[in-house]
């Protein structure tokens, strides 16, 4: 067997169960072995009965002395019960439809019981425990992310199968370099890290692994990067921002003046530009972009900007239409829900290039759409692009400028350290008459005094915007909508009673969700119950209200996004926070959130307490996921693979002696061509 060799092939795995691996992205047997645990338990260092801790995940060595017979209890499930213990105390065995655990126990054997602890003192419990005997069981057994019909027991039999199989595991790290930092070949750090005998044996395996994943990564951009060096760019020479900052109706602030100046400079220079656009949410990131838009127009070269959504796409457009108009750029909106006609229409001004700016969805990047003249690519990066989608786009021209948006602050040293040579421009003022939004965190005993006040908003003409409750991770998009249509049901309607409320979710069509919005800025709705579509942009300025419910589901970034939405018309707003989670530190991060409005605090806030997980991988920012790296804490790591990176281009700037390394680098950026 092969590392490339579809999974269904797996000694017990077969077509349907491959179908279920592919939900954990697993489609061959190399892929299952980068399904890395996610946590391990540590047989080795049981608890008596009477220590263990309560109400905490622990293994416990118990002495099994007595079986009840099966019985049906409510439901129609089948209870089966153990009774163990030890010299220090009883516990209590119980499991729902699972005789058969129950009957491999024997009674005055020993047995290591993991899971969950509860009762009291004198008679400790636990509920459908995992089990191995005393003696001669694994020491420790690796825990993996699980989906439906495909759960950890059954994964680690299939990782075993495939050590076991595979003719070979390919290694794409040279000798020399295993040697200069003491690291196991690929083979040992995969069985170290799937079937380790300790705690040690898991860290020597994953710090292999998690090298040569920061290693792939880095050779990966750092090709990337010098790709668009080698490149001659369009020549947009330095313009006049002047009578385009004398047209607006405010005057931009300095930081947008800077961040402008920044990009006409690259825009000036000998090579693409690759610059980062980061500002707090309503910092003024599309003024900036317009700006850059409106120096390449002058110069005679076309743009375009990709928007996540139709909705936010039209939104741009419009925007845009109302910035560049008067200087005699042409804005042409192109989307997927377009007429045919229209279409056409369109398709053939840009390859005219008589549109000056394309603002479109995914579908600027479908192969019918030529560009005359493609000088300047602006991508939102709040739609989570990945680097193949932004490749796509700079493919339909030799080699335009590429300016990159994002609303997610993260910490400029760390995205130095990751972006590595990407100019970063920040946004760091707030536009005049952007007021802060008044933020609160409350508990659902609280919620009619809420309603009261939003029905006195309404009232004074303004409108709401709620984000229904975020139901489990992985239960679907149906049941997202059923959770936002119950909310609307048995919540809103009969809070509010006499208002308009429209419901939004991300089943609707796009034509549907662009009617609902539309009715929404355009008042006819007082309120809005939505899910989290309304994160990524749309501007309604009369919305002042914003009420989040289930505010512990989120991190702290994703709530100031949301938060965002509102206190966009230069009046008062406010944000409420519902919440009634029990836990100190779910209080603590909500009340933080209440007093600040500083969205890179927030970012770092959130990258100190929840971790690196909202800001890189595919979701955020473009790099590719990364599965057992983590950019936050595997700093060192990091470091030398940088270094490792820029060593072996400068020897070898095609990999051409190290191609299993090469042809890794292509995987993970899933677009081999940009890497020629």
């Amino acid at each position: 067997m092969q590392w490339d060799d579809s999974i269904r092939y797996l000694k017990g795995v077969g077509e349907k169960r491959a179908e279920k691996f592919e939900k954990l992205g697993v489609s061959t047997v190399g892929q299952l072995l980068q399904l890395y645990p996610r946590d391990y338990v540590d047989y080795s260092r049981p608890w008596p009965v009477a220590s263990a801790p309560w109400e905490g995940s622990c293994v416990v060595r118990a002495e099994v002395y007595s079986k009840q017979p099966e019985r049906r209890v409510s439901g129609g499930r089948k209870l089966t019960k153990v009774l163990a213990g030890d010299e220090t105390a009883m516990l209590e065995l119980t499991w729902f439809n699972n005789p058969y655990t129950a009957e491999k126990l024997e009674i005055g054997k020993e047995y290591l019981f993991y899971g969950r602890v509860g009762g009291g003192m004198g008679k400790r419990q636990m509920i459908a425990p995992a089990v191995q005997p005393a003696v001669g069981g694994a020491p420790m057994t690796p825990v993996y992310p699980q989906t439906e019909g495909i759960q950890t027991p059954y994964i680690a039999r299939c990782v075993a199968a495939a050590l076991e199989g595979l003719d070979a595991i390919p290694d794409p790290l040279p000798e020399e370099m295993r040697r200069k930092y003491r690291l196991p070949d690929k083979a040992s750090a995969l069985r170290m890290v799937h079937r380790p005998q300790d705690m040690r044996e898991v860290q020597a395996g994953r710090r292999r692994l998690i090298f040569e994943e920061l290693l792939t990564l880095q050779l990966g951009l750092s090709l990337l990067r010098s790709r668009g060096r080698r490149q001659d760019a369009p020549c947009i020479p330095p313009v006049d921002l002047g009578p385009f900052f004398a047209s607006l109706p405010f005057s931009p602030t300095g930081a947008q003046r800077r961040a402008s100046a920044e990009i006409l400079q690259d825009l000036a220079g000998p090579a693409p530009m690759n610059r980062l656009l980061q500002g707090d949410v309503g910092s003024g990131k599309t003024l900036v972009a317009a700006a850059a838009i409106y120096a390449a127009g002058r110069a005679g070269w076309q743009s375009a900007l990709m928007a996540p959504t139709e909705i936010l796409a039209r939104q741009h457009a419009e925007t845009m239409q109302r910035l560049l108009a008067p200087f005699g750029v042409r804005v042409a909106l192109l989307t997927g829900g377009m007429r045919a006609a229209a279409k056409r229409e369109t398709l053939a001004a840009i390859a005219a290039g008589e549109a000056g700016l394309v603002v479109g969805t995914h579908a600027v990047l479908s192969a019918g759409v030529e560009f005359a003249a493609l000088g300047l690519a602006v991508t939102d990066e709040q739609h989570r692009f990945g680097v193949r989608q932004r490749q796509l786009l700079a493919a339909k021209a030799k080699a335009p400028h590429l300016l990159v948006m994002s609303a997610t602050p993260i910490p400029r040293t760390l995205a130095l350290l990751v972006y590595g040579e990407l100019d970063i421009s920040v946004l760091d003022e707030l536009p005049p008459g952007r007021t802060p939004v008044k933020t609160f965190a409350i508990t659902g005993k609280k919620r009619a005094d809420m309603f009261g006040f939003l029905d006195g908003q309404i009232a004074k003409g303004r409108q709401v915007y709620f984000v229904c409750p975020l139901i489990e991770e992985g239960q679907g998009a149906a049941a997202q909508m059923q959770a936002a249509a119950d909310y609307l049901e048995h919540t809103v309607r009969p809070l509010l009673p006499t208002r308009r409320v429209g419901l939004m979710h991300g089943r609707l069509k796009p034509k549907e969700k662009a009617a609902v919005m539309e009715e929404f800025a355009a008042g006819k709705l007082d309120a809005l119950v939505s899910t989290t579509v309304i994160e990524v942009g749309v501007d309604v300025p009369n919305a002042s209200v914003m009420v989040i419910e289930n505010a512990e589901r989120y991190g702290l970034s994703a709530l100031h996004q949301l938060r965002g939405r509102v206190g966009r018309g230069g009046g008062e707003s406010w944000c409420f926070l519902v919440s009634d989670h029990p836990g100190e530190a779910v209080r603590e991060r909500l009340h933080f959130l209440c007093g600040t409005t500083d969205g890179f605090a927030i970012a770092r806030y959130d990258l100190d307490h929840r971790g690196p997980g909202d800001f890189f991988g595919r979701r955020q920012h473009g790099l590719p996921a990364l599965k057992i790296a983590d950019l936050m804490t595997d700093t060192r790591a990091l470091h030398a693979a940088q270094q490792e990176a820029a060593a072996l281009l400068a020897a070898d700037p095609r990999l051409d002696g190290v191609p299993l390394l090469a042809a890794q680098v292509q995987r993970l950026f899933e677009d081999g061509a940009a890497m020629n």
